[in-house]
């Protein structure tokens, strides 16, 4: 489990640098702003297409990568029913979704993948699942719901589409798709401004901490305990029942994807709060405890499956 203790001591550091950075308010009041919408508007979207231009497309086409999007969308499926029910608004009710099924393939699931499961590239479906189809759709229904005067219905519309997250998704596939190969000068730039999508994020994450108050507190009790059950445990196992019952899965395939399903929820997803404005403290919290919970439960799916 080295690739596990790997990935959270890196992840653990960053955040902790980015505390320091609040605690002594080094980057001033504006700083966790500036990280967000840096990462948001700028090496997120050149990140996403260095990544994507080179990725290989056909893996969107296999039996653990519907097992992944099927678990997905059950347990986010699961969190905006409660929502529906408690009537809980619609951007926040999305947020809730996403920090319940939308696991950290990137700054996590590589080197788990690398060092766990023996090949980094079987966290690529994951990946491109998730920018390619979870990211967009839930983009759309934040630019949606987020309250704006004077916006038409064309406007509200086309607004995924002018999403600098998205258009860096599909520019990177439309180049993958076309079979181009982008010359490596002309790369070179996305890949060192993508380079600081992560750090960015993980920054901005540990600035948000400082004075926060303990988690699972106050308002947002229920939703954070519902996202973190439903992330840390719920869909681990819906991955294992439908790769095992449904798929007839054994061994390292089934392995797979049940470690990939108890991933934490990506520090992205607090990026994407903190832009609209909504179900920031949630993200907040939720990434928080799943990151925690995130060890003992990899530890637990290795000795049962592994």
């Amino acid at each position: 489990m080295g690739g596990v203790v790997t990935g959270f001591a890196v992840i653990a550091s960053i955040i902790g640098t980015g505390y320091v950075l609040g605690r002594y308010d080094l980057l001033g009041p504006g700083g966790r702003e500036v990280l967000t919408k840096l990462a948001f508007h700028v090496a997120s979207p050149a990140l996403l297409f260095h990544t994507l231009a080179g990725a290989d497309l056909s893996v969107l086409v296999s039996a653990p990568l519907l097992i992944t999007a099927l678990s997905t969308f059950a347990v986010a499926g699961v969190y905006a029913a409660v929502g529906a029910v408690r009537r809980w608004p619609l951007g926040h009710t999305t947020i809730g979704a996403l920090c319940a099924s939308y696991v950290n393939a990137g700054n996590l699931g590589i080197p788990v993948a690398a060092y766990v499961l023996g090949d980094a590239s079987l966290v690529a479906p994951v990946l491109l699942f998730q920018q390619l189809i979870v990211t967009p759709v839930a983009l759309a229904v934040l630019d949606v719901s987020s309250p704006s005067e004077r916006r038409s219905v064309l406007s509200r519309i086309t607004s995924p589409f002018r999403n600098p997250v998205v258009i860096g998704s599909l520019s990177g596939v439309a180049v993958a798709a076309s079979g181009l190969t982008v010359p490596g000068p002309v790369m070179e730039p996305f890949h060192l401004v993508g380079a600081m999508s992560v750090p960015a994020v993980l920054l901005a994450f540990g600035i948000s901490l400082r004075g926060s108050p303990l988690p699972a507190r106050g308002a947002d009790r229920g939703p954070v305990l519902l996202s973190v059950a439903l992330k840390s445990f719920g869909q681990p196992v819906v991955a294992w029942a439908l790769g095992s019952a449904v798929f007839g899965l054994t061994g390292i395939a089934l392995f797979t994807v049940v470690v990939t399903s108890a991933l934490p929820s990506a520090q992205n997803l607090f990026t994407y709060a903190s832009r609209y404005g909504v179900g920031t403290r949630l993200a907040r919290e939720s990434i928080l405890l799943s990151t925690l919970l995130a060890v003992p439960t990899l530890l637990t799916v290795a000795a049962l499956l592994g």
